[in-house]
Protein backbone atom coordinates (compact mmCIF):
# COMPACT_ATOMS: atom_id res chain seq x y z
CA UNK A 1 0.00 0.00 0.00
CA UNK A 2 1.52 3.41 -0.81
CA UNK A 3 1.66 6.39 1.81
CA UNK A 4 2.44 9.83 0.80
CA UNK A 5 3.92 11.92 4.02
CA UNK A 6 3.45 15.37 4.32
CA UNK A 7 6.46 17.96 4.96
CA UNK A 8 5.65 21.28 4.50
CA UNK A 9 4.87 21.84 0.88
CA UNK A 10 6.88 18.41 -0.11
CA UNK A 11 5.97 14.84 0.51
CA UNK A 12 8.28 11.93 -0.32
CA UNK A 13 6.87 7.79 -0.87
CA UNK A 14 8.55 5.41 1.62
CA UNK A 15 10.18 2.51 -0.07
CA UNK A 16 8.07 -0.43 0.15
CA UNK A 17 10.65 -3.16 0.77
CA UNK A 18 12.92 -1.32 3.24
CA UNK A 19 10.07 0.49 5.08
CA UNK A 20 7.92 -2.36 7.39
CA UNK A 21 7.17 -5.67 7.23
CA UNK A 22 3.88 -6.55 5.09
CA UNK A 23 2.23 -8.22 8.06
CA UNK A 24 3.59 -7.51 11.90
CA UNK A 25 2.93 -10.49 14.36
CA UNK A 26 -0.26 -9.03 15.61
CA UNK A 27 -1.43 -7.91 12.17
CA UNK A 28 -1.20 -11.10 11.18
CA UNK A 29 -2.08 -12.78 13.91
CA UNK A 30 -5.45 -11.23 14.01
CA UNK A 31 -6.08 -11.78 10.39
CA UNK A 32 -5.72 -15.57 11.04
CA UNK A 33 -7.66 -16.15 14.43
CA UNK A 34 -10.59 -13.73 12.81
CA UNK A 35 -11.26 -15.51 9.79
CA UNK A 36 -10.12 -19.08 11.38
CA UNK A 37 -13.37 -18.81 13.67
CA UNK A 38 -15.63 -17.79 10.79
CA UNK A 39 -14.33 -20.95 8.84
CA UNK A 40 -14.18 -23.13 11.69
CA UNK A 41 -18.23 -21.78 12.31
CA UNK A 42 -19.06 -22.02 8.29
CA UNK A 43 -17.63 -25.54 8.08
CA UNK A 44 -18.15 -27.03 11.42
CA UNK A 45 -21.52 -25.45 12.38
CA UNK A 46 -23.63 -28.39 10.82
CA UNK A 47 -21.92 -30.89 13.00
CA UNK A 48 -24.00 -31.43 16.48
CA UNK A 49 -22.72 -32.29 19.96
CA UNK A 50 -25.31 -33.50 22.02
CA UNK A 51 -27.73 -32.94 19.73
CA UNK A 52 -27.42 -29.17 19.13
CA UNK A 53 -25.83 -27.84 16.45
CA UNK A 54 -21.89 -26.51 16.45
CA UNK A 55 -23.16 -23.03 14.71
CA UNK A 56 -26.10 -22.62 17.50
CA UNK A 57 -23.69 -23.17 20.07
CA UNK A 58 -21.24 -21.45 19.40
CA UNK A 59 -24.20 -18.46 18.15
CA UNK A 60 -25.42 -19.02 21.68
CA UNK A 61 -22.02 -18.59 24.06
CA UNK A 62 -19.67 -16.54 21.69
CA UNK A 63 -21.38 -12.90 20.37
CA UNK A 64 -22.34 -10.41 22.58
CA UNK A 65 -25.34 -10.45 24.02
CA UNK A 66 -27.44 -7.72 26.02
CA UNK A 67 -27.34 -8.02 29.66
CA UNK A 68 -30.13 -10.04 31.37
CA UNK A 69 -30.25 -11.70 27.94
CA UNK A 70 -27.78 -14.15 27.67
CA UNK A 71 -24.27 -11.85 28.48
CA UNK A 72 -21.24 -13.48 29.83
CA UNK A 73 -18.39 -11.80 30.67
CA UNK A 74 -16.42 -13.34 27.92
CA UNK A 75 -18.46 -12.26 25.42
CA UNK A 76 -16.74 -8.44 25.76
CA UNK A 77 -13.55 -10.28 23.87
CA UNK A 78 -15.07 -13.29 22.19
CA UNK A 79 -17.55 -10.68 19.89
CA UNK A 80 -14.21 -9.37 18.30
CA UNK A 81 -13.37 -12.68 16.63
CA UNK A 82 -16.75 -13.54 15.45
CA UNK A 83 -18.91 -11.93 12.03
CA UNK A 84 -21.89 -11.77 10.48
CA UNK A 85 -21.24 -12.63 6.87
CA UNK A 86 -17.98 -12.63 4.29
CA UNK A 87 -18.38 -9.07 3.43
CA UNK A 88 -18.07 -7.86 6.83
CA UNK A 89 -15.60 -10.10 7.85
CA UNK A 90 -13.65 -9.28 4.49
CA UNK A 91 -14.12 -4.82 5.17
CA UNK A 92 -13.00 -5.40 8.86
CA UNK A 93 -9.79 -7.31 8.30
CA UNK A 94 -8.83 -4.99 5.29
CA UNK A 95 -9.52 -1.82 7.56
CA UNK A 96 -7.30 -3.93 10.17
CA UNK A 97 -4.55 -4.33 7.72
CA UNK A 98 -4.68 -1.12 5.87
CA UNK A 99 -4.81 1.32 9.26
CA UNK A 100 -3.40 -1.23 12.00
CA UNK A 101 0.04 -2.04 9.81
CA UNK A 102 2.05 0.93 10.37
CA UNK A 103 0.79 1.50 14.04
CA UNK A 104 1.96 -1.85 15.23
CA UNK A 105 5.58 -1.33 13.52
CA UNK A 106 5.43 2.26 15.38
CA UNK A 107 4.03 0.84 19.13
CA UNK A 108 5.31 -2.67 19.01
CA UNK A 109 3.59 -5.43 18.93
CA UNK A 110 2.77 -5.62 22.82
CA UNK A 111 1.29 -1.65 22.94
CA UNK A 112 -1.18 -2.47 19.45
CA UNK A 113 -2.58 -5.56 21.07
CA UNK A 114 -3.24 -4.03 24.14
CA UNK A 115 -4.73 -0.93 22.39
CA UNK A 116 -6.83 -3.08 20.08
CA UNK A 117 -8.18 -4.87 22.77
CA UNK A 118 -9.13 -1.33 25.36
CA UNK A 119 -10.78 0.09 22.32
CA UNK A 120 -12.31 -3.52 21.49
CA UNK A 121 -13.82 -3.47 24.94
CA UNK A 122 -15.08 0.27 25.51
CA UNK A 123 -16.63 -0.61 22.31
CA UNK A 124 -18.71 -3.69 24.07
CA UNK A 125 -19.29 -2.05 26.98
CA UNK A 126 -20.75 1.32 25.28
CA UNK A 127 -23.09 -1.23 23.45
CA UNK A 128 -23.73 -2.64 26.56
CA UNK A 129 -24.51 0.13 29.19
CA UNK A 130 -25.27 3.07 26.75
CA UNK A 131 -27.19 1.35 24.19
CA UNK A 132 -30.13 0.61 25.99
CA UNK A 133 -30.29 4.35 27.11
CA UNK A 134 -30.66 5.56 23.67
CA UNK A 135 -33.98 2.76 22.26
CA UNK A 136 -34.76 -1.15 22.44
CA UNK A 137 -32.17 -3.73 22.76
CA UNK A 138 -31.07 -5.06 19.78
CA UNK A 139 -29.54 -8.53 18.97
CA UNK A 140 -26.25 -10.08 20.07
CA UNK A 141 -23.04 -7.77 18.44
CA UNK A 142 -20.56 -9.22 16.09
CA UNK A 143 -17.41 -7.80 14.93
CA UNK A 144 -14.17 -6.23 14.70
CA UNK A 145 -15.68 -3.21 14.01
CA UNK A 146 -15.17 -1.50 17.75
CA UNK A 147 -12.04 -2.28 17.96
CA UNK A 148 -10.93 -0.81 14.03
CA UNK A 149 -12.29 2.61 14.68
CA UNK A 150 -10.10 2.86 17.76
CA UNK A 151 -7.11 1.90 15.26
CA UNK A 152 -9.13 4.61 12.66
CA UNK A 153 -9.06 6.97 15.08
CA UNK A 154 -4.92 6.34 16.37
CA UNK A 155 -4.17 6.48 12.47
CA UNK A 156 -5.93 9.61 12.20
CA UNK A 157 -4.50 11.44 15.20
CA UNK A 158 -0.87 9.91 14.48
CA UNK A 159 -0.76 10.46 10.98
CA UNK A 160 -2.95 13.05 10.32
CA UNK A 161 -1.68 14.48 7.10
CA UNK A 162 -1.45 10.77 5.65
CA UNK A 163 -3.47 11.16 2.31
CA UNK A 164 -5.88 8.41 1.54
CA UNK A 165 -7.20 7.32 -1.49
CA UNK A 166 -11.17 7.37 -1.38
CA UNK A 167 -12.48 4.81 -4.06
CA UNK A 168 -8.88 4.22 -4.26
CA UNK A 169 -8.99 7.14 -6.73
CA UNK A 170 -9.88 10.32 -4.97
CA UNK A 171 -6.84 11.38 -2.46
CA UNK A 172 -8.02 12.87 1.10
CA UNK A 173 -5.76 13.10 4.04
CA UNK A 174 -5.89 10.80 7.41
CA UNK A 175 -7.54 13.82 9.93
CA UNK A 176 -10.72 14.25 7.36
CA UNK A 177 -11.28 10.84 6.44
CA UNK A 178 -12.05 9.95 10.03
CA UNK A 179 -13.78 12.74 11.35
CA UNK A 180 -15.98 11.77 7.80
CA UNK A 181 -16.55 8.19 9.15
CA UNK A 182 -17.43 9.47 12.58
CA UNK A 183 -19.58 12.01 11.80
CA UNK A 184 -21.17 9.09 9.48
CA UNK A 185 -21.70 6.91 12.81
CA UNK A 186 -22.91 9.33 14.45
CA UNK A 187 -25.24 10.76 12.13
CA UNK A 188 -26.43 6.92 12.06
CA UNK A 189 -27.16 6.24 15.31
CA UNK A 190 -29.11 9.54 16.34
CA UNK A 191 -31.33 9.32 13.16
CA UNK A 192 -31.80 5.28 13.52
CA UNK A 193 -30.76 4.77 9.83
CA UNK A 194 -28.85 2.22 8.36
CA UNK A 195 -30.58 -0.67 10.93
CA UNK A 196 -28.79 -3.60 12.11
CA UNK A 197 -25.01 -2.18 12.60
CA UNK A 198 -23.86 -1.78 16.10
CA UNK A 199 -22.96 2.23 15.15
CA UNK A 200 -22.81 2.69 19.28
CA UNK A 201 -19.99 0.16 19.10
CA UNK A 202 -18.21 1.84 16.85
CA UNK A 203 -18.48 5.04 18.38
CA UNK A 204 -17.35 3.79 21.75
CA UNK A 205 -14.42 1.89 20.25
CA UNK A 206 -13.26 5.34 18.52
CA UNK A 207 -13.79 7.37 21.50
CA UNK A 208 -11.77 5.05 24.13
CA UNK A 209 -9.01 5.05 21.56
CA UNK A 210 -9.17 8.76 21.50
CA UNK A 211 -9.12 8.71 25.54
CA UNK A 212 -6.44 6.40 25.31
CA UNK A 213 -4.07 8.38 22.62
CA UNK A 214 -4.69 11.54 24.84
CA UNK A 215 -3.36 10.16 28.03
CA UNK A 216 -0.53 8.63 26.06
CA UNK A 217 0.58 12.00 24.45
CA UNK A 218 -0.13 13.49 27.82
CA UNK A 219 -2.89 16.02 26.10
CA UNK A 220 -5.45 15.24 28.26
CA UNK A 221 -7.89 18.05 28.80
CA UNK A 222 -6.95 20.00 31.93
CA UNK A 223 -3.38 19.25 32.44
CA UNK A 224 -2.60 22.58 33.01
CA UNK A 225 -4.51 22.65 35.95
CA UNK A 226 -3.32 19.89 37.30
CA UNK A 227 0.54 20.62 36.96
CA UNK A 228 -0.47 23.98 38.64
CA UNK A 229 -1.73 21.69 41.44
CA UNK A 230 1.35 20.17 41.52
CA UNK A 231 3.74 23.25 41.73
CA UNK A 232 1.43 24.42 44.76
CA UNK A 233 2.12 21.13 46.60
CA UNK A 234 5.99 22.16 46.37
CA UNK A 235 6.38 25.51 47.21
CA UNK A 236 8.72 27.35 44.70
CA UNK A 237 10.69 28.50 47.11
CA UNK A 238 11.68 25.18 47.72
CA UNK A 239 12.30 24.69 44.20
CA UNK A 240 14.16 27.11 43.82
CA UNK A 241 16.64 26.43 46.61
CA UNK A 242 17.42 23.30 44.82
CA UNK A 243 17.44 24.23 41.46
CA UNK A 244 19.29 27.82 41.42
CA UNK A 245 23.26 27.82 40.43
CA UNK A 246 25.42 29.86 42.22
CA UNK A 247 29.06 29.82 41.33
CA UNK A 248 30.63 30.70 44.35
CA UNK A 249 29.49 27.85 45.77
CA UNK A 250 30.98 25.52 43.28
CA UNK A 251 34.38 24.03 44.34
CA UNK A 252 36.81 21.74 42.31
CA UNK A 253 36.26 18.19 42.60
CA UNK A 254 39.03 15.91 44.10
CA UNK A 255 39.27 12.38 43.12
CA UNK A 256 42.01 9.68 43.66
CA UNK A 257 41.93 6.60 42.00
CA UNK A 258 40.77 3.29 44.04
CA UNK A 259 43.02 0.13 44.05
CA UNK A 260 40.92 -2.68 42.79
CA UNK A 261 41.88 -5.85 45.36
CA UNK A 262 41.71 -7.99 42.26
CA UNK A 263 45.10 -6.30 41.14
CA UNK A 264 47.13 -7.04 44.42
CA UNK A 265 47.61 -10.46 44.10
CA UNK A 266 50.86 -11.79 46.19
CA UNK A 267 53.74 -13.88 45.02
CA UNK A 268 52.70 -16.24 47.36
CA UNK A 269 49.42 -17.13 45.41
CA UNK A 270 51.31 -17.13 42.23
CA UNK A 271 53.55 -19.62 43.38
CA UNK A 272 50.68 -21.73 44.08
CA UNK A 273 49.32 -21.24 41.11
CA UNK A 274 52.39 -22.56 39.16
CA UNK A 275 53.18 -25.63 41.23
CA UNK A 276 49.79 -26.53 40.26
CA UNK A 277 50.46 -26.69 36.83
CA UNK A 278 53.81 -28.79 37.40
CA UNK A 279 52.14 -31.01 39.31
CA UNK A 280 48.78 -31.72 37.24
CA UNK A 281 49.11 -29.46 34.47
CA UNK A 282 47.51 -26.33 32.76
CA UNK A 283 44.05 -27.77 32.52
CA UNK A 284 43.80 -28.13 36.07
CA UNK A 285 43.25 -24.47 36.62
CA UNK A 286 40.10 -23.07 37.62
CA UNK A 287 38.68 -20.09 35.45
CA UNK A 288 39.91 -17.71 38.23
CA UNK A 289 43.50 -19.36 38.36
CA UNK A 290 44.03 -18.67 35.00
CA UNK A 291 42.66 -14.85 35.07
CA UNK A 292 45.26 -14.74 38.61
CA UNK A 293 48.05 -15.94 36.18
CA UNK A 294 47.64 -13.78 32.91
CA UNK A 295 47.01 -10.84 34.61
CA UNK A 296 50.35 -11.60 36.29
CA UNK A 297 52.35 -12.31 32.88
CA UNK A 298 50.41 -8.41 32.25
CA UNK A 299 52.36 -7.02 34.32
CA UNK A 300 55.37 -8.78 34.24
CA UNK A 301 55.22 -7.90 30.17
Amino acid sequence: MAYYRYTNSNYYRPSFFGGFKYFPPVIKALLVSNTAVYLVTGLFGAFRLQGAQMADIINQYFPLYPLGGGFQVWQLFTYLFMHANFIHLLFNMFALWMFGMELENDWGSRKFLSYYLICGLGAGLSNLFIGPLLGPVGPPTVGASGAIFGVLIAFGVIYPDRPIFLYFLLPIRARYFIMFYIFMELYYELTGSAAGVAHLAHLGGAAVGFVYLMIDQRRIPFQRIISRARQRIVPSEKVEEYSSYDPRRAVDAKYSDVPDPEDHVDQQRIDEILDKISQHGYQSLTESEKKILFDASKKLN
